[in-house]
């Protein structure tokens, strides 16, 4: 068991509010997504940001976990364009709200475990955090790649 200092624990706390966030987000996104890869979609990723909320809330009891802990590997979703180019519809507009959302927060979410890696001085722990980086990225580029296909990325 590892005692955390209190500005470990800050920062970790944080990450858990983030996570917590993600996880609402992608469940509630993926029920008011209009198109089904997205709900698939949605629902896959949130599922792996619960495994980020358990690894996060694992670490700040002091249990360094093995750096696979943040989540097993991701499939790479190809996706096929549902919108059309010039498609002005609500539904298109209400999906691509929320990928743009969704993209802003992975972004966020990479960039605030930057700073909490370099924070934490265990190797397991950092380990961990930093998969965990690594797969937020991944759900932002896999946003991206969506929106890219169905003309929501300029």
């Amino acid at each position: 068991m590892v005692q955390l200092t209190p500005k470990e624990t800050s920062f970790l706390k944080d990450m858990k509010e983030q996570e917590q966030l993600c996880v609402d987000k992608y469940g509630k996104y993926a029920a008011t997504a209009h198109d089904g890869q997205l709900k698939n979609l949605f629902t896959q990723l949130g599922q792996t940001e619960q495994q980020h909320l358990d690894t996060v809330t694992q670490i700040m009891s002091g249990t360094a976990p093995s750096a696979q802990s943040g989540g097993g590997a991701q499939k790479q979703l190809s996706f096929t364009a549902t919108y059309k180019a010039g498609d002005t519809s609500p539904e298109r507009q209400a999906d691509c709200y929320i990928c743009s959302d969704l993209l802003s927060t992975e972004k966020y979410v990479s960039t605030a475990y930057n700073s909490c890696i370099f924070e934490i001085k265990d190797t397991n722990m950092r380990d961990a955090l930093n998969h965990i980086q690594k797969e937020e990225q991944g759900h932002g580029e896999q946003i991206y790649n969506y929106m890219a296909q169905n003309g929501m990325y300029n």
